[in-house]
């Protein structure tokens, strides 16, 4: 399926995260109030459909990122940062890290992410980088 430019090509698939289509999405409904913050945060199915955009254009590094980010999507803002700070130098000791990536893993089924915070923590471990 060609997807690109997702807006133009296939503008009826492209959902918000509350489901509102683009076309819902206008000036005079935000100036009125029928579109809310809520409503123009991008959808975990519109991230996906963006990494497959990158991955047909032989953009595997950004394909991932997306992926990655689609895989955020459902966790509240805090705890995102939270595990920001948790992913900075000698802010996390080795179990911190383990527990983090078994969260990611098992309450918000982000396996591409949890892997990423094992290979974060492989890293520390070889370079000394975790808090004591």
């Amino acid at each position: 399926m060609d997807l690109y430019p997702l807006k133009e090509k296939h503008p009826n698939i492209i959902k918000s995260k509350s489901g509102k289509g683009l076309n819902e999405i206008t000036l005079e409904a935000i100036v009125s109030g029928e579109v809310t913050a809520e409503d123009i945060k991008i959808s975990k199915e519109v991230l996906v459909l963006q990494a497959e955009v990158a991955r047909q254009e032989g953009k595997i590094q950004l394909a991932q990122n997306f992926i990655r980010s689609a895989e955020l999507i459902e966790i509240p803002d805090d705890r995102i940062l939270e595990m920001y700070n948790m992913l900075r130098p000698y802010r996390s000791t080795e179990d911190e890290l383990k527990e983090l990536s078994a969260q990611l893993r098992n309450e918000y089924d982000a396996q591409v992410c949890a892997d990423f915070i094992e290979e974060t923590l492989y890293v520390y471990k070889k370079r000394d980088l975790l808090k004591q």
